[in-house]
């Protein structure tokens, strides 16, 4: 049995060498330690009965928003670790980190990126659970391959629907968005 659970700091060491053991895109633990201070809501585990860690999803809110760009969260890293694929973990635990951003920062929609050749990934993605593909980032990767930068919708565009209909602009960055902090307004300009 394998349970998924919001990620703690006890758990960044395993994140790391489950990281390292499954991707070849890594961090260094001040990377994780910055995901975990920032957005403790966002990261989550999945471990095993013999209190493993099998599998992670490392998610962030965007922070440098421009006023006219909705809050949107950013899958950062995913990984499961081989004898625990074909689980639905992944699905697990992107819906869980989707869900937060979401219920707890409000976002519009999830961004990350998938390398093109990665076609496991890219049906997770695509066909379970939703992502678009919105645009082709010309070698991404640090070995020059390409990135699909893939989009879920998690609301209604409300920003538009609200401008058209003459309401105000400071309803949609919903006062919780990403740091929460007036970024979003006309007034967060420096």
């Amino acid at each position: 049995m394998v349970c998924i659970r919001q990620a703690t700091m006890d758990d960044l060491l395993s994140m790391q060498a489950c990281n390292l053991l499954c991707l070849p895109e890594n961090y260094q633990m001040k990377y994780y330690f910055y995901h975990i201070l920032s957005w403790p809501q966002l990261l989550y585990v999945a471990e095993d009965y013999g209190g493993k860690i099998v599998g992670y999803v490392l998610a962030k809110m965007e922070e440098e928003l421009s006023p006219s760009e909705p809050c949107h969260g950013h899958i950062t890293s995913l990984a499961v670790v081989r004898t625990h694929r074909k689980l639905g973990l992944a699905t697990k635990l992107m819906t869980a980190a989707q869900n937060a951003m979401g219920g707890v920062f409000g976002a519009e929609y999830v961004s990350l990126h998938v390398r093109r050749s990665n076609r496991a990934a890219f049906n997770l993605y695509t066909s379970t659970l939703g992502y678009k593909i919105h645009d082709i980032e010309a070698k991404y990767y640090a070995d020059g391959e390409d990135a699909y930068d893939m989009r879920k919708q998690l609301k209604e565009k409300k920003v538009q629907q609200q401008l058209q209909h003459g309401n105000h602009h400071h309803h949609h960055h919903h006062g919780s968005c990403c740091s929460g902090d007036s970024k979003s307004g006309p007034a967060g300009k420096q």
